[in-house]
């Protein structure tokens, strides 16, 4: 199989390619107005040429056929890919790349009652670490992944959701300002990886140490590689999410450390002292 072959899109979509092109013209736009670092740039096309590749090429085909390679697709939808695209702080550049009156409307809506209730859903610090977990480990309940695989419509909502999860909770976590404005502390940014990793990584052990076939549907489909055992399938995918996912988790650890002692360095951080004397100030009578 040449690369032609391998880049050959296993299923067409169209509204996916419409969605990688604007991305990718909006950013270079606002490059233009931006001044943005190489690797910056290296981030945003590395994290979207990896998505890209997982959902719209011959891996697919291999995807829907064999388990650990389903759980690799989802390691980069759910965690790399989006990692390093929010690493390239892209927000900015993609509305500096939007023509002049969209850029308005987008302010506007913003602005309205609406667009600050859409905000505050998709930056909730309960919210959304909850989402990055359940739709994760949700698939992965026997009878839902089965049926998932099954009805494309499903299959598509299962991978379109646990990206925009993922760019959603790599947006709080990956935040370099001080709270507020940021909606995590610094030091929520550090225990939220910690406390999303360890039930993926739990459940990765128990697929991995499970020595019975869990997952019937990629026999129904025909595995695409011979002479794998359905256990040792299954096992190689359960150390996907047990280790790997829980290495890409460390990096955001990692990532909101540093951005911890770089505010802490430059005396951001919030004081006790100094939000006491604010209340004070608000509650003290007026002379």
């Amino acid at each position: 199989m040449n690369v032609i072959d391998w880049l050959t899109p296993w299923e067409l979509s169209p509204t996916l390619v419409l969605a990688f092109i604007v991305g990718g013209w909006l950013f270079v736009r606002g490059t233009r107005v931006h001044r943005v670092s190489g690797a910056r740039q290296a981030f945003f096309w590395i994290g979207m040429a990896l998505l890209y590749l997982s959902m719209h090429t011959r891996i697919d085909y291999y995807a829907e056929r064999m388990f650990f390679i389903h759980r690799l697709q989802h390691l980069v939808l759910h965690h790399l890919g989006p990692l390093l695209i929010m690493g390239a702080y892209p927000g900015q550049v993609l509305r500096a790349g939007l023509p002049m009156s969209w850029r308005l409307r987008l302010r506007d809506f913003r602005q309205s009652k609406p667009g600050r209730i859409l905000v505050a859903v998709l930056t909730n610090k309960i919210l959304v670490p909850l989402l990055f977990v359940v739709l994760v480990l949700g698939f992965l309940i026997p009878s839902v992944q089965f049926y998932s695989m099954l009805d494309w419509r499903l299959y598509r909502f299962m991978n379109w959701s646990v990206v925009i999860s993922g760019f959603m909770y790599w947006n709080l976590i990956l935040d370099r300002r001080p709270s507020p404005p940021a909606v995590l502390s610094p030091g929520g940014r550090i225990i939220s990886p910690v406390i999303t990793m360890v039930p993926q990584m739990v459940v990765g052990a128990i697929i991995t140490f499970t020595e019975y076939d869990l997952y019937p549907i990629f026999d129904l489909c025909g595995r695409a590689i011979p002479g794998m055992t359905a256990v040792m399938d299954q096992a190689i995918g359960g150390l996907t999410m047990w280790v790997l996912a829980g290495f890409v988790e460390v990096f955001g650890l990692l990532f909101a450390l540093a951005t911890l002692m770089r505010l802490s360095a430059k005396n951001r951080l919030p004081n006790k002292q100094d939000a006491m004397r604010a209340r004070q100030s608000v509650v003290a009578p007026v002379s």
